[in-house]
């Protein structure tokens, strides 16, 4: 009841605001003012505003909010939990198991790339900024 009356209240100065504006001969503001000041009224005669003020105001609400936060809590802690590998199952240790040099691959012995070399004269990278530099005779 009181939410109501306060949307009325504010939808009522609005349009008197909205008024005065268009007396001043500002009618594109004023047609705007009275857009917004229309928003709270038809909220109430929608009944959103009764919807809103039943959520917010029983405590019954609240504690179901309270619910799911702790169920997404859980499921976010199961997940990150099994992500670290401390839920999973040991290996199971036996004939099954495969020996660590049957996944290498055999590709013979080849000698491992060279890394390419490194530049040893800094001055070689700004030879192109200086060359720019000179032309626009700077």
């Amino acid at each position: 009841m009181l939410a109501e009356t306060i949307c009325s209240a504010v939808a009522a100065a609005g349009l008197g605001i909205a008024a005065l504006t268009a007396y001043r001969k500002r009618f594109l503001a004023a047609t705007r003012i009275a857009a917004y000041a229309l928003v709270p009224l038809g909220l109430v005669m929608t009944g959103v505003v009764d919807w809103l003020s039943g959520i917010v105001f029983k405590p019954t609400v609240w504690i179901g909010f309270g619910v799911l936060g702790l169920s997404w809590l859980l499921f976010t802690a199961t997940r990150l939990v099994e992500r670290r590998g401390k839920g999973r199952t040991a290996a199971p240790a036996g004939p099954e198991a495969v020996a660590p040099a049957a996944s290498a691959p055999s590709l013979g012995s080849r000698p491992a790339p060279a890394a390419p070399p490194k530049s040893t004269a800094p001055a070689d990278d700004f030879s192109d900024i200086e060359a720019i530099l000179k032309k626009h005779g700077i």
